[in-house]
């Protein structure tokens, strides 16, 4: 098993490993996880040098910032990041696991957003009493932007701008209570919008820079390499489909949805392309996205020590110089996309 390097943070001089632990499955996302088999997961992912570990109080209403902060107290050389902008409040008489939000927690809370400066300091602090830790290293807001906001945008990016959420990071920050923050989203586009109110140290994008997507190429990522912005990238198999492919009876899904029909086509594209290279798909999309420079991690969402195995074994598979030539000899990947080898 190869050794997990580690890129950097740039204008924090964190660094993290290139392999990260995506913590919503540990939250009970679309099914239940044990305690017992959340603890195993959390360890064995560690132990195998994935020291990078991303959670939420959105994933589980608590549950996976629970399970994280129980596995990392008093445990050294691991970045935890975790989220602002959601405050969890209780809910008496709300008892059992059915799935709410995609998650099957029986943690009695629901969400309320809240980017303002007091509501930012508040889900900061809630965050630190639900894992049990005394620092967190990243702080992400969490789903700012039209796709989860709607026609309710303009207010809660006021919030952070006109309601001080921004500078309350900035506080937090300089304090040292945090060593960075950022924004963790599916838009690359409200990125560029923050950039010009406040300098992010990093982006967590998920599902917007793929094998299959690449639009973060028009200019989030170019603004973020000249602004020196790192880039974790999340949803890597957009919503499962880079891992799964489509010669299944389906139903296939992108984009926590149902994948439209010329998605579908372009996945059955790259799966031969893949099969005609001896290469697993899933394989080629963790590598594809640590090829851009910007980009400091991926991390998957890890579910049980099975997957915890699987992803090793997918990012220690060679890949060949072929397989990447004809991707972009096929036309299946943004001409401007760097592939792994092209520096060589």
């Amino acid at each position: 098993m190869a050794t997990i390097p580690k890129r950097e943070i740039r204008r924090a001089g964190l660094p993290i490993s290139v392999l990260g632990f995506g913590a919503a499955s540990v939250g009970n996302l679309y099914r239940p996880v044990t305690d017992e088999d959340a603890r195993a997961t959390l360890l064995a992912a560690m132990d195998a040098g994935l020291t990078y570990v991303d959670t939420a109080p959105r994933y589980g209403h608590g549950l996976s910032e629970r399970r994280v902060g129980d596995v990392l107290r008093g445990r050294d050389g691991v970045v935890l990041s975790t989220k602002v902008g959601r405050l969890l409040t209780p809910v008496p008489g709300l008892k059992g696991d059915g799935e709410r939000h995609g998650f099957r927690s029986p943690m009695p809370f629901e969400q309320l957003y809240d980017y303002s400066h007091d509501g930012i300091l508040r889900s900061y602090e809630d965050s630190l009493q639900r894992l049990g830790l005394a620092h967190i290293d990243i702080l992400y807001v969490h789903d700012i932007g039209p796709m989860t906001h709607g026609d309710d945008d303009a207010r809660t990016f006021e919030q952070l701008t006109i309601g001080g959420g921004f500078r309350a990071l900035e506080r937090l920050r300089q304090s040292g209570a945090i060593t960075a923050f950022g924004l963790g989203v599916n838009e690359w586009r409200i990125c560029l919008r923050a950039m010009e109110h406040v300098d992010l140290d990093v982006v967590l994008l998920a599902g917007r820079y793929t094998l299959l997507e690449q639009t973060a190429l028009e200019s989030f990522l170019p603004a973020a390499l000249a602004r020196q912005v790192s880039v974790v990238v999340g949803g890597a198999y957009n919503s499962g489909i880079l891992a799964t492919g489509v010669r299944g009876p389906g139903p296939h899904y992108y984009d926590y949805g149902e994948a439209p029909p010329e998605v579908v086509e372009r996945v059955r594209r790259l799966e031969a392309l893949a099969e005609r290279h001896e290469t697993p798909l899933a394989a080629a999309a963790l590598s594809f996205c640590l090829a851009h420079p910007a980009v400091v991690s991926v991390i998957p969402g890890l579910g049980s020590v099975e997957r915890v195995k699987k992803t090793l074994d997918l990012y220690d598979t060679p890949i060949p110089a072929a397989f990447w030539a004809e991707l972009r000899a096929e036309n299946l990947i943004d001409p401007r996309a760097p592939l792994p080898g092209d520096e060589a």
